[in-house]
């Protein structure tokens, strides 16, 4: 049964380690103690200064770059992204970490307008739109990683709500959508990754025939998957 809007729990311990970090990043920013592009310290000092072991660590800095705060380059470390300090002023990705909204009611906002959106898309694509999610796609069929897979998924859903035609909605859902991508990659090893990549192409084809009714369908469809693979992959 899908928990009530009221429902609060206690966040997992992952969700606990990467807000105590977007707290301490955006403290050191505010105070010019760290700035953009600049590097952090190694991961055994980090864990021993948050009290935490390392692998919790590893994924709140991972849902941290998902996120775009923080760029991590192999065999180098980790660097606070040139983006950071416009991403955190954005609120509502960090609400969702801090459990301030529960995800029942992210995913029920998706579903009552991501559908209209896409058939929105079906009726106002202009010829460049077909083409943008036509590369989302193929992106998402040539990932090698879950980051790119996760951030393919992001553009093909960027591009439906552009092709909408609606600029309030598409400012509003990049960041819904995100939070909803930062939840999944907290949850990527028991998440199938490439499941939304059938939905995507069935999403493609209605708004590339020009047909709301089918797009709208497919978006719904889509949307209640997700929600059930997030429930499912959070017991």
């Amino acid at each position: 049964m899908v928990p009530s809007v009221q429902t609060r729990r206690k966040p997992p311990a992952d969700t606990r380690v990467t807000a105590k970090l977007i707290r301490s990043i955006k403290r050191l920013i505010s105070t010019g103690a760290i700035v953009p592009g600049a590097k952090f310290p190694p991961e055994r000092e980090l864990a021993k200064e948050f009290g935490v072991n390392r692998a919790s660590l590893r994924q709140a800095l991972k849902v941290l770059e998902i996120m775009g705060v923080l760029t991590q380059r192999v065999g180098d470390g980790t660097y606070l992204s040139a983006s950071a300090e416009t991403i955190l002023k954005e609120p509502l990705d960090f609400l969702i970490l801090l459990d301030d909204l529960s995800h029942h009611e992210l995913m029920e906002t998706r579903m009552t307008v991501e559908p209209e959106l896409a058939a929105r898309a079906a009726e106002r694509a202009t010829t460049e739109d077909p083409v943008s999610l036509r590369r989302a796609i193929a992106a998402m069929e040539n990932c090698r990683t879950n980051q790119e897979r996760l951030e393919a998924d992001l553009a093909f859903h960027q591009c439906i709500f552009r092709a909408s035609g609606n600029r309030i909605c598409h400012l509003l859902f990049n960041v819904i959508h995100r939070s909803v991508l930062t939840s999944m990659s907290q949850l990527s090893t028991r998440v199938p990754l490439d499941r939304p990549l059938t939905f995507h192409k069935r999403i493609f084809a209605a708004i590339q025939q020009r047909n709301p009714q089918d797009a709208r369908r497919q978006m719904l469809e889509h949307i209640a998957d997700t929600q059930m693979l997030l429930a499912s992959a959070s017991k």
